[in-house]
């Protein structure tokens, strides 16, 4: 037994006692707080120096646990955290492998023999996985030494300070998460301690409320936020973003060095091992455009050197004091020294003319998948354990299985996606008649990957999937990916994931990609019972199951619906689409004649804005709706009072009451003017402003929880009961048909359409609508039009439009606050000779306005963090 002393890894908490060391959801952390926690939980490892397991999760308690067993000299072994399947695997084989003497880094601690089974190498500080997860047995032995000058390293060319502040995208167990924490902490900085995904609705709030400067990514995690509307999703405060765990294409790398020089900040490219403890090069913000595709130059205090066989390109070498102490393949090894001093990478590269680094290819076995390296021998050996001769290939980081029957695709794909704790859809399985060999008998890879490349450019985009490919595991990934929440279980639903109305549409398309028509519940099924309907060949309860079932030798409905010519849309997004043209044509005059006109959209338009809110701003995994309502208050009122109030200003049309949205409040004659034109945002806004009052009350919130279907027809109840208190019987009249306390009952009904989960629900929803709609307006057509649409809303989730409009109808829906803002300013000089043309360019000029908005909103972002950065650099 040694006795644990201090090391000068204490040094990494170097900020201000008084200044803010840690973000979490429960409060702010300062670094004097952190210290005692830190002090406190290196006092209940003792004295005597043992291997600590520590769950490596994102939290305060993991994090203190690290910094605690490496202040007090006990070498850490650093697991995964959480309670999913892959993590316990993982920490059960680590467990058993390497006996450690203390479990801790969930609040609590496990003491496994008072003393340790262990001889420890003095210089040992860490002892972890490369990358983070790995089908090797080989563990990664850092000293203190390392885990320092790395971190120092890191924060000098990234010119950390202690205004600095990262939030967790990655996880804390692997390299490159941790050497962000430790970065950070050495700088004098902050954390903001997250699990959330960067698609998580909850993520950028979070962001932006802590005015986050640093954020970190794999590959993946950019493809993430592309998906999410891209780095115009970035807090103002952001003044960098690093990418590592993966080669970026250099393309992507170039619209990243544009986007931060347009917006504000800096982008690093980054390369490294965990074998490097994390870094070991990066590319200058100010040359990541012009060296895209290298990996830039050694960092502080590092150097390579490029073994060449051929005169130009070798494996490259790298020194450093960084350098890991060596491997770890059994316990015994913890008591080594030293047995590295130089770290062969296994990667092929060549010096460019510039001086800088650049990879040309792989010389071992290894593949990064998501930022994860994955051991392609250890895959095809776990395989071969488990009765599926195979072989493993990787295709660019494209991980690639190939097996010999049918039987064992679906299997051998669920084995190595728990294996390494991949999404099954990252892993590639094919089945070839025989395994190719070389002329010397030696397995042919190349041979492998071609038939890959092959099999992928005959593909058709529409290829049917065939039932053994649909497990739950699949759409698990689907779910997983649309809500961007990793932690996604094949129990899980959609709604369950808290998916929004963004997600809805991809998830739809890509779930029907997989399984084909999709039931009209789907959002409330879990990946197994998604998988087991999916199996059959289609989803019964849709109508196009409906038809093929009744169709004698018909064709079935993925056979009657070519998926490169139809594409699925959300029924409430077609109904925004269409409600928009709608009031414009109308207000245009364009559909007028005979007395004959098409109105109602924006009264549809209510109805559907009641369902999104119930759907999703109060949706029962939201956690503070009254911030979500108010966040949607603003995303309707900022623009519209400027637009409002700029044209009051410029023409004295409308008055400041109009451009303040309280025009209800005026006392009227009850006749329509131009003060009534903007009723429609007037009834939105100031019915969330209601909710988010109504949410704020803890027991009006535990109500709606408890019994949403319930809560939804009692304010329906209410606000039909106004209605009818205030024009009884009779058809509303002039401004009437307007008025706030008039329509609420349409919101209303969009929020019990949308808690309608059950056919009986449906069935009295449109009960209630075909009892409510018609006498309202006392006008047959504008009441059909709007019950057509309510009914649908009801009745079809989504609808199959071609993929050629459906770009179309969903700039529409995305840009029609905008084009209700404007159009009452572009159509009235066309209005009497050319409707067509005032409606077209109403739409236009709509849609115009919003890209202006869009774009304006991101200069002002990348103006601030500009003059932010100039401050800091003088």
């Amino acid at each position: 037994m040694s006795t644990a002393s201090p090391t000068t890894v204490v040094d990494l908490l170097r900020g201000h006692p008084t200044a803010t060391a840690v973000c979490t959801d429960d409060g702010d952390l300062t670094y004097a707080e952190l210290a005692n926690l830190v002090g406190a939980a290196r006092e209940a490892l003792g004295t005597t120096r043992r291997l600590v397991l520590v769950k490596g999760a994102n939290t305060v308690s993991a994090l203190t646990a690290y910094l605690g067993a490496l202040a007090g000299g006990h070498p850490v072994l650093l697991a995964p955290g959480g309670d999913d399947e892959s993590a316990v695997r993982t920490r059960q084989t680590l467990i058993e492998r390497f006996d450690p003497d203390i479990l801790t880094g969930d609040g609590t601690i496990i003491e496994r023999r008072p003393g340790t089974a262990h001889t420890l190498h003095e210089d040992l500080a860490l002892v972890t996985s490369t990358s983070g997860s790995t089908g090797s047995p080989k563990l990664v032995r850092i000293s203190a030494d390392a885990l320092l000058s790395n971190a120092a390293a890191i924060a000098e060319y990234l010119r950390l300070e202690h205004d600095d502040r990262a939030i967790t995208t990655l996880p804390m167990h692997y390299c490159y998460g941790l050497s962000v924490i430790n970065s950070h902490l050495l700088a004098g900085g902050s954390l903001v301690l997250s699990d959330l995904s960067v698609t998580d609705e909850r993520f950028w709030p979070r962001a932006a409320q802590t005015s986050i400067t640093g954020l970190a990514g794999v590959p993946y995690t950019f493809d993430l936020i592309d998906a999410v509307g891209g780095t115009e999703r970035l807090p103002r405060s952001i003044r960098y973003l690093t990418q590592a765990g993966g080669r970026l294409p250099a393309e992507r790398v170039r619209a990243l060095a544009r986007a931060g020089r347009a917006q504000g900040f800096e982008f690093f490219s980054m390369y490294g091992q965990t074998e490097a403890t994390a870094r070991m090069s990066y590319v200058p913000s100010e040359d990541a455009e012009r060296a895209a595709g290298s990996i830039g130059r050694p960092i502080p205090g590092g150097s390579f050197r490029i073994d060449a066989h051929d005169g130009e390109s070798g494996e490259l070498v790298y020194s450093g004091p960084n350098v890991m102490l060596g491997y770890a393949e059994q316990p015994a090894d913890l008591a080594l020294g030293r047995s590295v001093h130089e770290l062969r990478t296994g990667d092929l590269a060549r010096w460019r003319p510039d001086g800088y680094v650049e990879i040309v290819g792989r010389m071992n076995r290894f593949v990064k998948v998501f930022g994860l390296r994955v051991d392609l021998d250890a895959v095809q050996s776990h395989l071969d354990d488990v009765g599926i001769p195979s072989r493993a290939a990787a295709d660019g980081e494209e991980l690639l299985v190939f097996v010999r029957h049918g039987r064992d695709a679906t299997r051998a794909r669920d084995e190595v996606s728990q294996r390494v704790g991949l999404p099954a859809t990252a892993v590639t399985v094919h089945v070839v008649d025989a395994f190719p060999v070389t002329s010397s008998g030696k397995p042919d890879n190349a041979a492998l990957v071609a038939h890959h490349r092959a099999e992928r450019a005959a593909a058709p985009s529409s290829e049917a999937r065939s039932a053994e490919e649909i497990t739950p595991a699949r759409v698990r990934d689907v779910l997983a990916v649309c809500t961007g929440r990793a932690d996604a279980t094949i129990d899980d639903s959609f709604a369950g994931l808290s998916g929004d109305s963004l997600s809805y549409v991809e998830a739809a398309v890509r779930l029907e990609d997989l399984l084909g028509p999709l039931p009209r519940d789907w959002p409330s099924r879990s990946g197994t019972e998604l998988a087991a309907l999916g199996a059959t060949g289609r989803a019964p309860g849709t109508d196009a199951a409906r038809v093929a079932d009744s169709a004698q030798g018909g064709p079935t409905a993925q056979e009657a619906t070519p998926r490169r010519a139809i594409a699925a849309l959300e029924t409430p997004v077609l109904l925004r689409a269409i409600a928009i043209v709608l009031v414009v044509g109308t207000h245009a005059d364009l559909f007028l004649g005979d007395g004959f006109s098409l109105k109602g959209g924006a009264h549809l338009l209510l109805v559907v804005a009641g369902y999104n809110l119930a759907r999703f701003a109060l949706s029962p995994s939201a956690r503070d709706r009254p911030r979500r309502l108010l966040t949607a208050v603003a995303q309707i009122a900022v623009p519209a009072v400027l637009w409002i109030g700029a044209v009051g200003l410029l023409s004295g049309k409308y008055d400041p009451t109009t451009a303040l949205l309280v025009n209800n409040a005026v006392p009227a004659d009850g006749l329509w003017n131009e003060q009534w034109q903007f009723w429609f945002l007037e009834a939105v806004v100031w019915t969330m402003l209601l909710l988010s009052a109504a949410f704020a009350i803890p027991a009006v919130d535990r109500l709606e929880r408890r019994t949403p279907w319930a809560f939804a027809l009692g304010a329906l109840f209410v606000t039909v009961a106004v209605r009818f208190a205030l024009l009884g019987l009779d058809p509303a009249q002039h401004v009437e048909r307007y008025a706030i306390a008039t329509v609420l009952w349409c919101i209303a009904l969009g929020a019990v359409i949308a808690r309608a989960d059950s056919t009986r629900r449906r069935a009295l929803a449109t009960v209630i609508a075909v009892a409510l709609i018609p006498g309202f307006f006392g006008d047959p057509l504008r009441e059909a039009i709007v019950a057509l649409g309510v009914l649908a809303l009801i009745w079809v989730p989504a609808v199959p439009v071609p993929t050629a409009v459906r770009p179309v109808l969903t700039t529409l829906a995305s840009a029609s606050l905008f084009i209700y803002l404007t159009h009452w300013v572009v159509y009235p000089p066309f209005e009497l000779t050319a409707p067509a043309v005032g409606t077209v360019l109403s739409l236009a000029v709509g849609v115009v306005v919003w890209a202006l908005y869009r774009r304006a909103q991101r200069a002002v972002s990348a103006r601030d963090r500009a003059q932010r950065h100039r401050r800091r650099a003088g």
